[in-house]
């Protein structure tokens, strides 16, 4: 049996809780208030799910979700995670995070930060680009016509399969966006975003809308860097 680490239980990761257990994970949450804090939600989840520090959510995982706001990517636990394949959710709010020159002048991106922290880690970018009600909602089975795609990146093939393997046992395709330096095509103000997968009509916010893997490939190929976006 696959156990899966959350090492940030908020709504992302809450979520991406749920799926797992729901695809027959165990599943290891944490969050930065103690394991006190997550009674309610290992108590909806079920007898696959138990609460514990990050650390020790870091050394259960068979698999790791890093699900944090993006200042705190320095408190992620290191050695617990040597070898592991780490997937990433951040994003960068300038009105929440500290202010990381880095990303503001596109040097960088968020996920290439986390693997600095985490040198003997295989990070790969995922979940990051859809609202997590949304990402609840879409889920299908292998095979289903309305089936969504999430975009991937990452350094590592190995690590990208295992993530796509993943992805489809919680009932989503992926697409591949390349090397984690390409992360950017699916940060936040992107075409590769949220907006993405929001439908039409009254229900739209909470429903979503299908998005395969030619939407995503396409969103992904528009994307356009914020200093582009600026000179227009």
């Amino acid at each position: 049996m696959t156990t899966l680490g959350l090492i940030g239980s908020g709504n992302i990761g809450g979520t991406v809780a749920r799926l797992a257990v729901a695809a027959g994970y165990e599943v290891v949450l944490s969050n930065s208030r103690g394991p006190e804090t997550l009674r309610d939600l290992v108590e909806d989840l079920g007898p696959r799910a138990r609460a514990a520090l990050p650390a020790e959510a870091a050394e259960a995982g068979d698999l790791v979700v890093v699900t944090i706001p993006l200042h705190a990517h320095r408190r992620v636990p290191v050695e617990p995670l040597a070898g592991k394949v780490v997937i990433d959710t951040e994003n960068y709010y300038l009105q929440r995070d500290e202010q990381i020159p880095e990303l503001d002048d596109e040097s960088t991106t968020t996920s290439e930060l986390l693997q600095r922290h985490l040198p003997t880690s295989r990070v790969v970018k995922a979940f990051n680009n859809i609202y997590f009600k949304h990402l609840l909602s879409l889920a299908r089975p292998a095979g289903a016509p309305d089936r969504s795609a999430l975009p991937i990146a990452g350094d590592d093939a190995e690590a990208k399969a295992t993530v796509t393997a993943f992805l489809d046992a919680l009932g989503y395709d992926a697409v591949d966006a390349g090397r984690l330096a390409e992360g950017w095509r699916f940060q936040r103000d992107t075409a590769a975003y949220a907006g993405l997968y929001f439908g039409q009509g009254p229900d739209a916010g909470e429903a979503g809308t299908p998005a395969d893997a030619t939407a995503v490939r396409a969103a992904l190929a528009a994307a356009r860097r914020y200093a582009d976006t600026e000179e227009d």
